[in-house]
């Protein structure tokens, strides 16, 4: 097929070599070339090259015992430089660790990135049994606290498009019916806060709020997470309510005025 003019011209290997990159995840940290030349569709004397290639960067490494890949240190370099130019990062960096404080629980920050939720930055409890995430772990937007009040906010057309892809269940409680998913997002963005339940992974819980930047848009979630045994149901509002104050202070720091907003809005009637 003949590109149409004006269309940038791609290089194939540089495409291959970043869906390699993309590829890994914390779930598949360590992978063959026989894997990944089949799950890529690409030849293994292709994907052979192109990991050594990476590797001669730093961008992957290779365990000469097992003969399989992992991420190398140039992408965690290139990550943090990509996180410490977020504007979001720096200001919102404080309130997550207030909220840490205040509710005792593990908070993140999160942004959308295609149909994934990708946590940005991160605060850890003091508490010895902690739910394992980290900075730059993706998770499916509709399974998630905090993916679920951006995809809330969202005013593009994610939502139909991850229900287009298919809703997948991680566990029993995840949402796989499009017209539920739909309902319990108009839900979250009129109480202005979202709660997942064992969605993704069993025994935890999380409550999100969203935090817009100065033209009111949202453009982050902020989320505590822990044990249902902790976040237990009577604790859900008082907690929901810490989260959504949290979401304001940072909203506050990005410049958006509520008041200011009001206003318009009334202007606008």
């Amino acid at each position: 097929m003949a590109k149409k003019k004006g269309e940038p011209q791609l290089l194939s290997s540089v495409t291959n070599a970043l869906r390699i990159l993309k590829s890994f995840s914390t779930f598949e940290s360590t992978k063959k070339v026989g894997e990944l030349a089949e799950s890529l569709g690409l030849a293994k004397s292709t994907v052979s090259r192109l990991l050594a290639t990476l590797a001669s960067e730093g961008f992957v490494k290779k365990d000469e015992k097992t003969n399989g890949y992992s991420l190398g240190l140039s992408v965690l370099t290139l990550g943090g430089i990509v996180i410490n130019n977020l504007e979001i990062h720096s200001e919102a960096a404080p309130v997550l660790n207030k909220l840490v404080n205040d509710t005792g629980e593990t908070a993140h920050l999160s942004i959308l990135d295609g149909l994934d939720n990708i946590y940005i930055h991160k605060e850890e409890c003091t508490h010895p049994v902690r739910i394992l995430t980290h900075v730059g772990r993706r998770n499916p937007a509709y399974c998630t606290s905090s993916g679920k009040v951006l995809l809330a906010f969202d005013d593009g057309n994610t939502v139909e498009e991850i229900i287009d892809q298919g809703l997948v269940a991680y566990t029993e409680n995840s949402i796989t019916d499009p017209d539920k998913l739909r309902n319990e997002l108009e839900t979250i963005h009129d109480q202005g806060y979202a709660v997942s339940t064992e969605e993704l992974t069993e025994g935890t819980r999380s409550v999100a709020a969203p935090i817009r930047d100065y033209t009111g848009k949202v453009v982050s979630a902020i989320t505590v997470v822990g044990p249902i045994q902790r976040m237990a149901d009577n604790k859900i509002r008082d907690i929901a309510k810490k989260v959504k104050e949290a979401g304001n202070e940072a909203s506050e720091r990005l410049g958006y005025d509520k008041r200011y907003f009001k206003r318009f809005e009334q202007m606008n009637l």
